[in-house]
C-alpha cells in the first residue's frame, strides 16, 4: 500500500514532501527539546536538584548612562531600592550632555551606596559603551556584578536577591530576562514579541548547555572571570556585542546559569518608532557575524528550516500534489499547536503577553525584517553605529 502510494508521486512531488517532512521534524524538535528547557530548570530547582545560593554576599550593580538625566530620575530608585542586605550601584556617565552628572549628584546625596565614574569627554573609542563597563568593572569592590541599563527598572525589590541566588561557586555568568513596556501599537507588538522570542531562544539554549547571547538590561557576572577571560580585549574594534559577543566568547554549559523568577525581570522603555526599532535590530545583528560557528549553525538551523518548512507546504499547495489539501493544511497546524502552547507557556513564565494568530505573523515577518537587514547593510557602507 504504502509503495502504491508513493508511486502516485513524481521525483519532484516526493522531495517536495521530503522538505515538507524533515523540516517539520526539525521544527518539532526545536520546540519539544530546547524551548521546554525552561520548564525542566524550573521543575529541578522547585525538587531542590538545583541549589540557589544561600548566602548573599555583597554585590556590585553596573549602568552605563548617556545623556540619560530623565531616564535615571524615573528608574534609577528602582536600582538603588532593592531589597538586599549591602550592594553598590556605579552608575558611568559616558560624556553626557544633559543634566546626567547633575541628577547622580543629587541622588548621592540621598544614597550612600551610589558611586559614580565618567568616560572622559575627549577620549575617542570605537565604542565608549564597552569602555564604560571596563571602568565600572574597576570601580567595582565586589565579584559579583549585576548589570542592567539606565532606562530599565526592575519590576521588584527582590531583582538584585534573585540574579545572585543564581549564582554557585561553579556559576561565573547569570542571564536574565529583559522585557519591554507594552502597548497596542503595531511596533510595540513587534518588538515585545521579537524581545520575548529571542528570550525564549538565549534562555532556553543556556539551561540546555548551549549558551550563545544575553542582555545588557539584565546580567550578572563575576569580576574575577571577566578579568580573567580579558573582556571585551577580541571585540574593542567594534561597537556593541559588550553583552552577546562576550557570552558568545566565554559562556559555557557548565560556567552558565539563568534567572527565571519572576521578580528577577526588568523592564525597559520602547523604542519611540519602527525606524527606531530597526536601527536597534541593525545594531544588535551586526554582531552576529562573530558568533561562534556553532551558535550559528544552532540558529541557523532553526531558521533554515523555518524557511524550508513554509516553502515546502507552499510548493505542496500550489502544485497541488497529490493529497496536497490534507499534507499542507496538517503539518502547518500541527507546528502552530505546537508553536502556541510552548510559545506562551514561556510567555507566562517571562510575564509576557499572550499569543495567537500573531504567532504565525511573527513567525514570517521578523525573519523578513532581519533578511532585509542584513542585504541592506551589505549594499551600503559600513554603518557607524551608536550605543546611545
Amino acid at each position: 500500500m504504502l509503495e502504491t502510494l508513493l508511486n502516485s508521486y513524481s521525483t519532484a512531488e516526493l522531495i517536495c514532501l521530503a522538505v515538507v517532512f524533515f523540516s517539520l521534524l526539525i521544527q518539532l524538535y526545536y520546540y519539544l527539546r530546547f524551548y521546554t528547557a525552561i520548564f525542566r530548570h524550573k521543575r529541578r530547582i522547585n525538587k531542590g536538584k538545583i541549589k540557589l545560593m544561600e548566602e548573599l554576599p555583597e554585590v556590585s550593580v553596573i549602568i552605563c548612562a548617556r545623556n540619560e538625566e530623565e531616564n535615571l530620575k524615573k528608574h534609577l530608585p528602582s536600582v538603588l531600592k532593592q531589597n538586599y542586605p549591602k550592594y553598590e550601584v556605579i552608575v558611568i556617565n559616558d560624556r553626557s550632555i544633559d543634566e546626567t552628572e547633575t541628577v547622580l549628584e543629587l541622588y548621592k546625596k540621598e544614597y550612600p551606596h551610589l558611586k559614580t565614574s565618567f568616560v572622559p569627554h575627549n577620549a575617542k573609542y570605537i565604542d565608549s559603551k564597552k569602555i564604560a563597563v571596563i571602568l565600572g568593572v574597576k570601580a567595582a569592590k565586589n565579584d559579583i556584578l549585576v548589570f542592567t541599563d539606565a532606562d530599565c527598572e526592575p519590576i521588584s525589590d527582590k531583582w538584585l536577591e534573585n540574579m545572585v541566588r543564581s549564582f554557585s561557586a561553579q556559576k561565573q555568568i547569570v542571564l536574565g530576562y529583559g522585557a519591554y513596556n507594552k502597548n497596542k501599537s503595531f511596533t510595540n507588538l513587534v518588538q515585545v514579541f521579537d524581545t520575548l522570542f529571542i528570550g525564549i531562544q538565549y534562555l532556553n539554549y543556556a539551561i540546555a548547555g548551549f549558551p550563545y547571547m544575553g542582555v545588557g538590561r539584565n546580567m550578572a557576572y563575576r569580576k574575577s572571570f571577566f578579568e580573567s577571560s580579558k573582556g571585551f580585549s577580541k571585540h574593542l574594534d567594534i561597537q556593541s556585542g559588550d553583552d552577546d559577543l562576550f557570552i558568545n566568547d566565554f559562556a559555557c554549559g557548565n560556567n552558565t546559569s539563568v534567572c527565571i523568577a519572576p521578580e528577577s525581570i526588568t523592564v525597559s522603555e520602547e523604542k519611540i518608532g519602527f525606524s527606531a526599532f530597526l536601527r536597534q535590530k541593525e545594531r544588535h545583528l551586526s554582531t552576529s557575524g562573530r558568533y561562534k560557528f556553532s551558535s550559528k549553525l544552532l540558529l541557523g538551523t532553526e531558521l533554515g528550516s523555518r524557511f524550508l518548512f513554509y516553502l515546502g507546504i507552499l510548493l505542496t499547495a500550489v502544485c497541488q500534489i497529490p493529497y496536497w489539501y490534507f499534507i499542507a493544511p496538517g503539518a502547518f497546524l500541527l507546528r502552530y499547536i505546537v508553536q502556541y502552547i510552548i510559545i506562551n507557556l514561556n510567555a507566562k513564565q517571562l510575564g509576557e503577553r499572550k499569543y495567537y494568530a500573531g504567532i504565525c505573523f511573527m513567525d514570517i515577518f521578523l525573519p523578513l525584517i532581519n533578511l532585509y537587514l542584513y542585504l541592506a547593510a551589505y549594499f551600503r557602507p559600513k554603518a557607524h553605529y551608536k550605543w546611545k
